[in-house]
């Protein structure tokens, strides 16, 4: 087939498997019998099995972090360039949880790569993921501009935290549902939204009073 059927093939096969079986498990002769290639096929277009991988998730997360970022400048627009601190933290979490919870869209192959990706750890993977921050920045600054009265580190731990509750329901929202005989309904993917947002929030608001709080009670015990 023509060179860029193959890679395209490649990359569908791998996409696949890697979400059926996981990391671990596949090989690269899964793969190119899966795509109906030949080994040397995969060495041209991506070199190794990490730069394979590599791939898969960089484009994934290039469209993951533009609809974050289009939600972001959408609600930064509708509230004249500063955006309610819920609603930057929404443009956040929610494309993340649009694209794996919901009946539907966990049975997509992009959706169960993804949660592949959240569950299991890939050295490939995690080098992307640590050095391509830029994005987030700018969630940062949104931040900044939506509560001002907040310190960084505050809005850095809010943004972590945030960021961990959307993957941490991704990662176990069947056990979530088992848990709770099917009360937690997973499946109600905005209202699984409003949730993490409002802890977020919460965590943000809560964090900084305590913050305040601690400062006179550190200075008194300094005494």
């Amino acid at each position: 087939m023509p060179s860029d059927q193959t890679r395209t093939a490649i990359l569908a096969a791998a996409e696949r498997l890697y979400a059926d079986r996981g990391f671990g498990d596949v090989t690269l002769r899964d793969i190119v019998a899966e795509a109906n290639v030949n080994l040397a096929a995969v060495n041209y277009h991506f070199g190794s099995k990490d730069e394979l991988i590599a791939e898969l998730f960089v484009t994934r997360s290039l469209a993951l972090n533009k609809e974050r970022l289009r939600e972001l400048r959408e609600a930064e627009e509708a509230g004249n360039g500063r955006a309610d601190i819920s609603e930057v933290l929404r443009a956040l979490v929610g494309p993340t949880l649009r694209g794996c919870l919901g009946p539907e869209n966990q049975r997509s192959t992009p959706a169960r790569f993804m949660i592949r990706v959240s569950i299991e750890s890939v050295p490939a993977i995690r080098r992307i993921r640590n050095r391509e921050i830029d994005h987030l920045r700018k969630f940062i600054a949104a931040m900044r501009r939506s509560l001002p009265d907040r310190s960084d580190v505050e809005l850095y731990w809010g943004l972590h935290f945030a960021l961990a509750m959307a993957q941490q329901t991704v990662r176990d929202s069947e056990r979530l549902a088992k848990l709770s005989d099917g009360k937690c309904d997973v499946d109600d993917v905005e209202g699984v939204i409003d949730r993490v947002v409002d802890v977020a929030v919460m965590g943000l608001v809560r964090g900084a009073m305590a913050g305040r709080v601690a400062a006179p009670r550190a200075a008194a015990t300094a005494r």
